[in-house]
């Protein structure tokens, strides 16, 4: 089969972003898909704010925009993805609870060292600080780029991808959120690409079921 006739999986990306920027992973992962290299449909974008960043590269880009306000519970995340057709739901991003979807077919990406660095609260510039401090006390190495599959309870659900992110003497959060965030680009549309086709997988029950291929859980 070719690539052209090969199926190309629907993906809906969830990225909150804010009412003044944003959505940089999303945006990264259309360009992979226009590249060629994530071999998928990008059917749509959703943000919470109606306006912002998710919704000027969405428009620029040429990707349906969904405006979610909630409410964030089961029912509504299943009307939404059912409503579009996703076969497939990425987490870029999402600052929202996420309840009620598939777990075999939902993935996130997160900014730090999971489980210790996730769950409730632990987003953005929040996870880099507890990063940093942790790092000062001499308690981890480095800082890392997770990915994992996304189940009902905050950064709990099996992680599939890490990747270290080095931290320097003088890293402020700011410099690190860079560091971090150039990770995140340079991998989440490769190893995005490696779930939706089954290379990587669990049956989302049972973490010991989780398939990764060697080298790619723990670079």
């Amino acid at each position: 089969m070719s690539s052209s006739e090969e199926h190309q999986p629907s993906l809906i990306v969830f990225a909150s972003g804010s009412k003044d920027g944003g959505g940089s992973g999303f945006g990264q992962l259309v360009a992979a898909r226009n590249r060629g290299s994530l071999r998928a449909r990008i059917v749509a974008v959703v943000s919470n704010h109606a306006d912002g960043g998710v919704r000027s590269r969405a428009e620029a880009l040429g990707i349906p925009f969904i405006h979610f306000d909630g409410p964030w519970e089961a029912q509504a995340y299943r009307d939404l993805v059912a409503k579009i057709g996703a076969e497939w739901v990425a987490l870029s991003g999402w600052l929202k609870p996420v309840r009620g979807l598939d777990p075999a077919r939902t993935f996130n990406i997160h900014p730090g060292p999971l489980p210790r660095f996730g769950g409730k609260g632990m987003y953005g510039h929040h996870v880099h600080e507890a990063v940093l401090a942790a790092y000062r006390r001499g308690e981890i190495p480095h800082s890392e780029v997770c990915m994992h599959f996304v189940t009902d309870e905050y950064d709990q659900g099996p992680v599939f991808f890490r990747h270290p992110v080095g931290i320097m003497s003088d890293d402020t959060v700011e410099t690190l959120a860079k560091r971090v965030n150039a990770t995140e680009h340079a991998w989440q549309a490769h190893i995005t690409n490696m779930v939706i086709h089954g290379r990587i997988r669990w049956d989302g029950r049972d973490p010991a079921s989780l398939a990764v291929p060697d080298g790619y859980a723990f670079l």
